[in-house]
């Protein structure tokens, strides 16, 4: 957001500021030419214009701070400038209220509680995504652009959060609205974060006659012709089982994109299975030994 458009979303905080500081200073220097009644109930407004004031005003300077300090592409989410927002001008409410009301504020929002507890019941899958939201917003598993896999549910592109569903559209440019309560207690995978860059792997099996090293030189071989995935950190190949099929080998290899992802595996497993073939490799094949009559009753005398 440039400088031109922060002035101009602090352009009218700042004017209600100024002019809520002005009513009061007037109300105040003009006490004496003003009734008791009159001058008490001014002074109890402008002293309430200037706390929505203040919280109008805190709230865009918090959001300009927040566009401001992030350096990386992914902003934060709209939903935790919505929640600081809120939080400001739920205390200038407060405060209004207290100012209007002294002692009887406290009664009043005591004598609340049972009707507030009646309608959180009434809408208790509403609040419990919002409630959600807000702690999605707060903790931050997950900003807008991150690339995401939530289990169960989605996988794909973070596009907007708001306070009762995320947004997400996948790599089908698929768009999907996920209620927040869902996700919250769901795992959630971000392949963005810390950084964009993240490593992958496949798994190859080959036979027991193919020597260890040999099978790692020709993988790793056919892996650095690939154009798709990084070669810096480079790829590896290490042993991840020994057993009765055959050994399986896992070749490791870094990404930068989650959505290139499908066309990186294809990539590689093309690549591996065209060295393998040229190197006369073939992948494990189940054995059956056949056992003649003869030799079973040999075998039993």
């Amino acid at each position: 957001m440039s400088v031109r458009q922060h002035i101009r979303r602090l352009l009218w905080p700042g004017v209600m500021m100024l002019l809520s500081v002005g009513i009061f200073i007037a109300v105040f220097y003009g006490r004496e030419a003003q009734q008791a009644g009159t001058d008490d109930i001014l002074s109890l407004g402008a002293t309430a214009l200037i706390y929505f004031a203040v919280a109008w005003l805190a709230s865009r300077l918090i959001a300009m701070a927040l566009d401001q300090a992030t350096t990386r592409r992914r902003p934060y989410p709209r939903l935790l400038k919505d929640l600081i927002a809120a939080l400001l001008f739920l205390l200038a409410f407060a405060a209004t209220g207290a100012l209007f009301m002294g002692q009887g504020a406290v009664g009043a929002l005591a004598g609340s509680g049972l009707v507030l507890a009646m309608m959180g019941f009434a809408i208790r899958n509403v609040v419990a995504d919002t409630l959600s939201g807000v702690a999605l917003g707060v903790e931050g598993p997950f900003r807008i652009g991150d690339w995401i896999d939530i289990d169960g549910l989605a996988r794909g592109k973070v596009i907007e959060i708001g306070w009762r569903t995320t947004r997400v559209l996948t790599r089908d440019s698929t768009y999907l609205i996920l209620p927040n309560s869902q996700i919250a207690r769901q795992r959630i995978t971000n392949y963005s974060a810390p950084k964009a860059q993240y490593r992958a792997q496949v798994s190859i099996v080959l036979d027991h006659s193919i020597p260890i090293e040999t099978a790692r030189k020709v993988i790793l071989d056919a892996v650095r012709e690939a154009k798709l995935i990084q070669q810096e950190p480079a790829p590896d190949v290490r042993v991840s089982s020994y057993d009765q099929g055959g050994i399986a080998y896992a070749v490791r290899y870094w990404l930068s994109r989650f959505d290139r992802d499908i066309d990186c595996r294809d990539e590689v497993y093309r690549l591996v299975d065209s060295a393998l073939r040229e190197a006369g490799i073939e992948a494990p094949h189940r054995r059956i030994e056949l056992i003649g009559a003869a030799s079973s009753r040999t075998g039993a005398a």
